[in-house]
């Protein structure tokens, strides 16, 4: 027994914190790579844009 309470109970405890030690780890982590994986998505967004841009841009020079 450690301060009148049984072991298991002690152990359970230490548990509980440590699981929600890592369950904020692990959302850290997946917060982390959405954001990678939406800053990849808006330059490929930018990049279409520039593409179709740069199109317009030749399509009225032709035009001309």
């Amino acid at each position: 027994m450690l301060f009148g309470i049984p072991i298991w109970v002690f152990f359970c405890i230490v548990f509980i914190f440590v699981s929600g030690y890592m369950a904020l780890r692990a959302m850290r982590a997946e917060h982390h790579l959405e954001q990678q994986h939406i800053e990849q998505e808006g330059q490929v967004y930018l990049t279409r844009m520039e593409e179709e841009k740069e199109r317009r841009n030749q399509h009225r020079k032709v035009m001309m």
